[in-house]
C-alpha cells in the first residue's frame, strides 16, 4: 500500500495475528470471505492503548495448555500461508473510525483502520486480546450506550470480539469456538442466502 494515501477495501479486518486473530482468518477463508490480519492495535478509542500484540503464549504456567496453543498457532500459520490469508506481522493500526453510512438506517456503520502506510476500509473488525475496560472506553467513544452486553453492542456495530476474556485468557479450545461463531456471524451477514459447508483438511482437525 503506496504512501499515507494509499487506500484498501476489504470484508473484514482482523487486529491482532496471534491464535486469535489466525483463527478467524482461517475460519473467514474457509467461506470464502477476504480480510486483512493486522498485528496489533496501537490506539483504541481516545488514544487508549490496546493489548493486542501477537498471543506467543499461554497467560496460564499450564504447560499442557502451553503445548496444545503452540501446536495449533503453528497449524494456523500453515493454513494461512497455503491459503494465501493476508497477514501483515509489521503493520499495526494506529486509529479506528467509524463512518457513518447513507441513510444512516439503511445499514450498519463502515470501519476505517489507519495504518502508517494507509487506510484500510472494511464492514467488520474482529478485536483480540482487548481489555473489557478499553472496549466500552471506545464504544462510549464513538458516541454508542453500552448496556450490560458488552458483545451485542459491539456487534450491532460490525466489532467482532475472538479471545477476549474478562479475568483470564480463554483456552485455545475456546478461542477457536469463538473464532468459528465470528465466522458464522460474518459470513450469514456477507452471504445470508448461503448454507455454510463443512471444515475440512487440517483446519477441521481444529475446530473439531
Amino acid at each position: 500500500m503506496p504512501g499515507n494515501a494509499g487506500t484498501e477495501q476489504t470484508t473484514t479486518v482482523i487486529i491482532g495475528t496471534g491464535l486469535s486473530g489466525l483463527a478467524v482468518a482461517a475460519e473467514l477463508r474457509r467461506r470464502g470471505i477476504d480480510s486483512i490480519v493486522v498485528d496489533g492495535l496501537d490506539i483504541l478509542g481516545a488514544a487508549q492503548p490496546a493489548n493486542t500484540t501477537s498471543l506467543q503464549r499461554c497467560d496460564a504456567a499450564d504447560s499442557g495448555t502451553l503445548r496444545e496453543r503452540n501446536e495449533i498457532l503453528r497449524h494456523l500459520r500453515n493454513y494461512a500461508a497455503s491459503h494465501q490469508v493476508d497477514v501483515r506481522n509489521t503493520t499495526r493500526a494506529v486509529q479506528l473510525t467509524m463512518v457513518a453510512q447513507s441513510p444512516p438506517e439503511a445499514a450498519q456503520p463502515q470501519w476505517e483502520v489507519h495504518t502508517p502506510t494507509g487506510i484500510l476500509v472494511a464492514d467488520h473488525i474482529v478485536l483480540t486480546r482487548c481489555a473489557h475496560s478499553q472496549l466500552r472506553r471506545m464504544i462510549n467513544d464513538f458516541g454508542i450506550a453500552v448496556g450490560r452486553n458488552l458483545a451485542a453492542a459491539m456487534r450491532a456495530i460490525g466489532i467482532y470480539l475472538v479471545g477476549v476474556g474478562e479475568l483470564i485468557t480463554p483456552s485455545p479450545k475456546e478461542v477457536l469456538r469463538q473464532a468459528k461463531t465470528v465466522g458464522q456471524a460474518i459470513s450469514a451477514k456477507v452471504h445470508p442466502d448461503t448454507v455454510p459447508a463443512p471444515a475440512t483438511g487440517s483446519f477441521a482437525m481444529l475446530t473439531c
